[in-house]
């Protein structure tokens, strides 16, 4: 009977013990090319642990298969062929069986196993589901479409291979009521996907080099994937003009895109020392009659030239300092003049005191008094 007893709480006391044992995973998220960590733990137990398996089931082994084992004494052992990319972190004294891949790969993304064989009471076991995160790759170019009124392609940015599909979004700025997108994703079979946004607009001057940014995020990024660029459209040369800069010079403008190149000719033969020109800019050296003539401005590009005049007339050669003097001699003479007329003036009227009525001699009294009679008839 107390026999019977003392076995019966043996038995119970064992089964307790069994379904009180359970062995620790969890999930594990990992991007690619980083190092991860496959948690495995028993609980608490005074069981002899005999050995501890791995096993997966893979992107790249799509059969279970064992590929790792740990022994109390001989240590881990690979199965089915060497990973060094494998280590055991864990400790069999502890009842951890952990795991360090490194260097994860794509293909590595799957279910693994850890198995805890105990004595007398079996085996016991987690899974472990490892998921793998891959980063976009990301790039974004830009079209030169010629200047219309029809909407065309502007601008793509693309990221490519990511897991899970990344987020592609424009910033357009002021130029969002002209600017226009479209995103279209494209599956592949190793479970990654292409995210591709096209910029559509119409091309015109409004919107020619203007900045628009690409922002790429997914969660294998640590931060946004920021990719500026600057919207182009093409146009022939527009206007010319020639415009006047200090020192005798003049400057060719235009607007194009492409940049026109700018070229400076002239009717006849061409000054060699007295003008000079570089890029849009034409310098007159000297200035005298030889410069005299017609020049031409020319704006090319791919797309078509524009041609401004500039007509140059140097009326004398004489030199600045002679203008000069000459300048200085006339005052001289100006003022001489008014001197001499000012001294003339001055000596006449003290020369000529003023006359005195009552002094009058009578022959001058006498014609007088003649005219007041002729002017009372």
């Amino acid at each position: 009977m107390n026999a019977g007893f003392l076995v019966l709480t043996v038995l119970l006391r064992l089964s307790i013990d069994v379904k009180a044992l359970q062995v620790i995973g969890g999930n594990v998220t990992v991007v690619q090319g980083r190092t991860a960590v496959l948690p495995c733990k028993l609980t608490p137990t005074e069981e002899l642990i005999s050995q501890i398996s791995w096993q997966r089931k893979t992107r790249g082994k799509p059969n279970k298969d064992n590929f790792f084992t740990i022994l109390p004494k001989s240590g881990p052992l690979y199965i089915n062929g060497y990973d060094g990319r494998f280590k055991f972190i864990g400790s069999v004294d502890d009842r951890n069986g952990s795991l360090q891949l490194d260097n994860v790969r794509l293909l590595d993304e799957g279910v693994y196993s850890c198995i805890f064989t105990l004595f007398p009471s079996g085996n016991y076991k987690t899974e472990i589901p490892l998921n793998i995160l891959v980063p976009p790759v990301t790039s974004v170019k830009y079209y030169t479409p010629f200047l219309g009124i029809e909407e065309v392609s502007l601008a793509i940015c693309t990221a490519a291979g990511s897991k899970p599909p990344a987020d592609v979004k424009w910033l357009t700025g002021n130029l969002t009521q002209n600017l226009k997108t479209t995103t279209n994703s494209t599956e592949h079979t190793d479970g990654t996907v292409t995210t591709v946004s096209t910029l559509f607009g119409i091309p015109n001057k409004e919107i020619n080099h203007h900045p628009v940014t690409c922002v790429v995020t997914s969660p294998a990024l640590s931060e946004a994937d920021v990719l500026p660029l600057t919207l182009q459209v093409h146009f022939s040369p527009n206007e010319v003009k020639i415009n006047e800069r200090p020192k005798h010079s003049f400057e060719c403008l235009t607007e194009a895109n492409p940049t026109a190149n700018i070229t400076w000719s002239r009717s006849g033969h061409w000054p060699l020392s007295g003008v000079k020109s570089v890029g849009p800019i034409l310098t007159l050296l000297t200035i005298s009659s030889d410069l005299n003539g017609l020049y031409y401005c020319e704006a090319a590009n791919i797309y078509g030239r524009k041609y401004g005049q500039l007509y140059v007339h140097v009326t004398s050669g004489a030199c600045t300092a002679c203008w000069v003097l000459f300048g200085l001699l006339l005052v001289f003479i100006a003022c001489g003049l008014a001197a001499f007329f000012y001294i003339k003036k001055h000596r006449r009227s003290t020369s000529n005191p003023p006359e005195d009525q009552s002094s009058a001699t009578p022959l001058r009294a006498k014609r007088k008094e003649e005219e007041e009679e002729e002017e009372g008839i």
